[in-house]
């Protein structure tokens, strides 16, 4: 077992975004030991940083993440697809929106609005042809925090790990969670 670093407790708290105060309440410890022991003045007891790091774990633990929230049954089209495709896939779900993917990289998305606007000769037309901008990715450690402010931007937010979807959030998912 490794003994974290006064850094490496540092980094913690602040990934966490919790102040000294906030952790010293949780770990029954007065802010100044904390910030003494971040500092690096003081060589704590091990019973203290057991109590300091239990209490940064039960914070992490608080946190929502990206992969509690996510459907990973992300539901799609490809860029190749014909606009019809869409159409029907958004019917059949009752979808508002839907991501194109190629290759398991987000590389657009396609909403009722863009349909919309289209004439019966453009729904054989390739959908990379009338899709918009892809929904913003983030990684499955993203915070609720992080994806609340993309939502206020964009429709969905998709999940990538190394470079594939693996999940999609949107407000309704959120909804549901804190519900």
């Amino acid at each position: 077992m490794e003994l974290p670093t006064p850094a490496d407790l540092r980094q913690r708290r602040t990934e966490l975004g919790l102040t000294q105060s906030e952790l010293a309440d949780t770990a029954d410890v007065s802010q100044p030991l904390i910030a003494r022991i971040e500092g690096g003045d003081v060589d704590p007891r091990l019973s203290t940083l057991r109590r300091i790091v239990n209490a940064l774990e039960k914070a992490e633990s608080d946190v929502i993440r990206a992969e509690d929230l996510m459907n990973e049954a992300v539901v799609s089209v490809g860029p190749d697809d014909p606009v019809s495709d869409a159409a029907k896939k958004m019917e059949e779900e009752a979808y508002s929106q839907l991501a194109v993917i190629q290759d398991g990289i987000p590389v657009g998305s396609i909403s009722q609005t863009d349909l919309v606007h289209l004439d019966s000769q453009d729904r054989d037309e390739p959908i990379e042809e009338h899709m918009s901008e892809s929904f913003p990715t983030v990684s499955k450690d993203a915070t609720l925090d992080e994806i609340s402010n993309l939502l206020e931007h964009y429709k969905a937010v998709m999940i990538t790990e190394a470079g594939e979807t693996v999940g999609i959030i949107t407000e309704a998912d959120i909804a549901a969670r804190l519900s």
